[in-house]
């Protein structure tokens, strides 16, 4: 058992959260750089050729991501039991993983192209650009895999600064070498992928870097621990529950935009302007849900049911302070926010007809944002899909029944219903996620 000397305290929560927000803060900056410096080059088939390109590799990426997470939950849980081993093994496990997925999709990249362009076809112009984009970025899929163990590796230990400064380093020097390579250059298209392709390589080795620590002793190469079955088995086990629950939810929000197109191009663009907001909400989120699963992680680990119950009490209280706060702002600014995000009148006013669910949601959501962390963190991660797949259920079931009376209204209701729904499912397993501590 090992005891953390620092309480759970407010700073405590906010020396974790607050480099996440920041730091998930830098992404649509990047993208938003991306296209307007392709969008110098004053055709539409760049513009087009990079949205798409990055598109399919984030797809493809996301696939992943349950490393992030489940990296978190289990070096939390070592971390809080004071088995340095375990924390340096767990990194060389999630190096390995992203490592070979990485080849993987190097190797998988013309079946990857092929499927790509038949789910969303583009003219000839654009497909050539595209491939030239994916066929450079590609090859920095190994990095951008690893970075999900990394990231997940430090949010558990609470290095969360450790995580921005990657962030801002990848971002920034990727935003200067899009200008360099592109404008300065000329290289167009190409230009952008190369620029992505070092920063993702620069920023696995500024994480590598950051771990250095771990790497000068030996722990990190002892195969005997690294390879333990049982302990692979686990972290299996952890990660295939996230990829499922994962994915059903990606396929709720998927359903949801076709579902939308379904009521014609003014309520799909209107639908995709308000989606805008959620990200915004679940980005907020995400920094201390993170905290949570590392307070929570750290908790289950030393066995310390009291410590458990205050991280998870006071990473959900700032968590609803901050949906709180963005409810508020979704309020009063919403409408000014939807202004500048389209120019169409059309699309505005079907926008402010459906904010209110936006104004909702962050409300709504805040427990299931809230115990996914906590779950998370105490790698209850089978309860988590379980819930997962009661929620789908009963969305699908929401969008049934209220989407033929309620048109896009109706859908918007059913996305909220399985928000509240996440939240009160984990909520009625929370108990059993205690009882483990006390059983242990």
């Amino acid at each position: 058992m090992r005891l953390d000397p620092n309480p759970i305290t407010h700073r405590r929560v906010l020396y974790i959260a607050v480099p996440i927000v920041l730091s998930n803060a830098t992404g649509p900056i990047l993208g938003a750089v991306d296209t307007g410096v392709v969008g110098q080059l004053g055709a539409a088939a760049p513009i087009g050729a990079v949205g798409i390109g990055a598109i399919v590799l984030s797809a493809v990426y996301w696939i992943f991501g349950f490393l992030r997470m489940g990296t978190t939950g289990l070096t939390s849980q070592a971390f809080g039991a004071g088995n340095r081993a375990e924390v340096a093994a767990l990194l060389t496990r999630a190096l390995l993983i992203g490592g070979c997925a990485g080849l993987a999709i190097i190797a998988l990249q013309i079946p990857i192209l092929w499927a790509a362009f038949q789910i969303s076809p583009a003219s000839a112009e654009v497909e050539g650009l595209t491939r030239d984009y994916m066929q450079i970025r590609i090859w920095s899929a190994p990095a951008a895999i690893a970075m999900f163990g990394i990231t997940g590796w430090l949010i558990a230990q609470e290095r969360t600064r450790a995580v921005l400064v990657i962030q801002l380093w990848m971002n920034g020097l990727n935003i200067a070498l899009d200008f360099w390579f592109v404008l300065g250059l000329g290289w167009g298209v190409s230009g952008v992928a190369f620029a992505t392709f070092l920063a993702e390589w620069s920023g696995l080795a500024l994480g590598l870097w950051f771990c250095r620590d771990t790497f000068a002793r030996p722990d990190w190469r002892h195969w005997g621990q690294v390879f333990d079955a049982a302990r692979l088995k686990h972290m299996v086990s952890v990660n295939a529950d996230i990829m499922v629950r994962s994915l059903m939810l990606e396929a709720m929000i998927v359903s949801f935009m076709l579902f939308g197109a379904g009521f014609g191009d003014v309520t799909l663009a209107a639908n995709q302007v308000l989606m805008q907001f959620l990200m915004i909400t679940a980005h907020a989120m995400d920094g201390f849900a993170f905290g949570a699963e590392a307070l929570v992680g750290q908790a289950m680990g030393a066995r310390q049911l009291a410590v458990l119950r205050r991280s998870a009490w006071m990473c959900s209280l700032w968590g609803l302070v901050v949906a709180g706060l963005l409810s508020a702002l979704f309020a009063i600014w919403g409408s000014g926010i939807i202004e500048i995000m389209t120019t169409s009148e059309d699309v505005r006013a079907f926008a402010r007809l459906y904010l209110p669910y936006l104004i909702a949601t962050p409300v709504v959501g805040w427990a299931a944002f809230m115990l996914d962390g906590i779950f998370i963190g105490a790698t209850a991660t089978r309860d988590m899909r379980n819930m997962m797949v009661v929620s789908f259920g009963i969305y699908c079931v929401a969008v049934v029944v209220l989407v033929p009376t309620l048109a896009n209204h109706g859908l918007w209701l059913a996305l909220l219903i399985s928000f509240a729904a996440r939240g009160i499912t984990l909520g009625l397993r929370y108990p059993a996620l205690e009882a483990r501590v006390n059983a242990a």
